[in-house]
């Protein structure tokens, strides 16, 4: 809350500083009265800025330092007496430890990543831990996607502002040059959202509906692919935005590939690939794949008391998914009694595809 009101005060509005457009001297202009302060002018110099404006209040970079103390760190001067002041509670020694040890590890694994010229993707979470992920994540993005996206966010298009943050993410890395990825879902914790938006009181931050999401899904894509052509126009290279459509459903894959043909994003471009669940929507994944578009299978791994939960919310979140495996078996069966009537049992795809 301290924080709010602190960008409310600053900026008139809540969001990220950079959505705002402030400059280091509307800032001066808002310090009028202690600009002479040293800790004023130490917290003036360590912003993250460039020609177009203020990126970052904070540091954000020491985040993923692993010396770097949060407690320390999101301080802000009074406009009246320059005392530096918390917007976040003293954090104890203790969850400051587990902080950095949690630091150190996403480090060792995107480290990992990297060095096998593999990606990783950082799933979502409810909204009121989602802030916190996704600073992180772009911070990993800043370090480590300097020549490929090798780290990806992972934005929920249930909610209301996901246009919004894809958009503001997608500023920062062309501000800041570096590679951007994101998987884009539906979302996963509605029920959840809902019931505690109504509990505290505060406005539902989900959409009303299903087609609501659908819209929101297929809006933040296509703007992705409108970004992506115009790099491929202007000459640059357009593997700086790679996403991925995390979906089992048919019409927002269709829809997605009839988008890429419309605005000439071809899948050798390499920039677009698709994921579903193993075991689930194979006749959307093989096809995909044998058309020559990037297509992966993920796979829940981990011990069976927390993936099953996993699962159970993916079942929830994809309705219609008994329907999909009927239809499947309808498909199956087809495909088997052709292989018998043709005499073809095996069949090996044709094709020599890079994945993205």
């Amino acid at each position: 809350m301290r924080a709010r009101q602190y960008m409310l005060e600053l900026c008139g509005g809540a969001g990220n500083v950079l959505t705002h457009h402030k400059t280091i001297k509307d800032l001066e202009q808002y310090y009028s009265g202690i600009s002479d302060n040293k800790d004023v002018k130490e917290f003036l110099k360590n912003m993250t800025t460039d020609k177009e404006g203020i990126l970052h209040l904070f540091p954000w970079s020491g985040i993923i330092n692993e010396n770097f103390e949060l407690s320390d760190s999101f301080r802000v001067p009074d406009p009246h007496t320059g005392q530096m002041r918390r917007l976040i509670s003293q954090i104890p020694p203790k969850e400051e430890e587990m902080f950095r040890n949690m630091i150190r590890r996403v480090n060792t694994i995107v480290k990992t990543a990297e060095e096998l010229d593999v990606r990783i993707m950082i799933d979502a979470e409810q909204t009121y831990f989602q802030p916190a992920i996704s600073r992180i994540t772009l911070e990993m993005m800043r370090k480590y996607n300097t020549k490929k996206a090798i780290v990806f966010n992972t934005y929920q298009c249930y909610l209301k502002d996901a246009f919004q943050e894809v958009t503001t993410d997608l500023e920062q890395a062309k501000r800041q040059n570096f590679y951007f990825g994101a998987k884009l879902v539906r979302g996963a914790y509605i029920e959840q959202e809902r019931a505690r938006a109504a509990a505290l009181g505060y406005p539902d931050p989900t959409n009303p509906n299903f087609e609501a999401t659908t819209e929101m899904y297929h809006k933040t894509l296509t703007e992705c692919l409108r970004r992506i052509k115009n790099l491929k126009d202007s000459g640059e290279d357009a593997k700086k935005i790679g996403i991925m459509v995390a979906s089992h459903n048919e019409d927002t894959v269709r829809f997605a590939i009839e988008k890429m043909k419309e605005i000439g994003i071809l899948p050798e471009d390499k920039v677009i690939c698709f994921g579903q669940l193993l075991g689930m929507c194979d006749y959307i994944t093989f096809p995909l794949g044998q058309a020559g578009y990037s297509a992966y299978k993920y796979i829940p791994y981990g011990p069976v008391k927390e993936v099953l939960p996993y699962l159970s919310r993916r079942a929830q979140e994809n309705k219609g998914v008994l329907k999909k495996i009927k239809k499947e078996k309808q498909l199956l069966r087809a495909e088997i009694v052709r292989r018998l009537l043709s005499g073809k049992l095996f069949y090996t795809p044709k094709g020599n595809y890079v994945p993205i």
